[in-house]
């Protein structure tokens, strides 16, 4: 079930364009030409694109415009991509940010 708005008070009527499809951890999805990543999961209605590399709490959308990288996600193997920044292509493979190894602490400090 789409999430998208097609009908606004103020925009009027607006037409999709182009469908194009790619994938999110593995699952397909339908985008539209122009939208971004965050815009097409977020029409699909996924609402988290990552977990924080250290404590594995859930992020998604935040600020929409750029500013905030809450919504990284990895796209065709490139990591810390925004996802409200980038237009989806036909094809492209999305992962979501996973929980990382903490490194080793002696003394409270990171060690190498």
């Amino acid at each position: 079930m789409s999430q998208r708005i097609l009908h606004h008070p103020v925009l009027g009527s607006l037409t999709p364009g182009t469908p194009l499809h790619f994938t999110f951890n593995e699952t397909h999805y339908t985008a539209y030409e122009g939208e971004t990543i965050a815009a097409a999961l977020l029409a699909a209605g996924v609402r988290t694109l990552r977990v924080h590399e250290e404590k594995g709490t859930p992020r998604g959308i935040y600020c929409n415009i750029g500013h905030c990288y809450e919504c990284r996600v990895i796209v065709n193997g490139i990591p810390t991509v925004r996802a409200c920044m980038t237009l989806v292509q036909e094809g492209m493979k999305v992962t979501a940010g996973t929980l990382l190894p903490t490194p080793l602490k002696k003394g409270g400090v990171a060690h190498d």
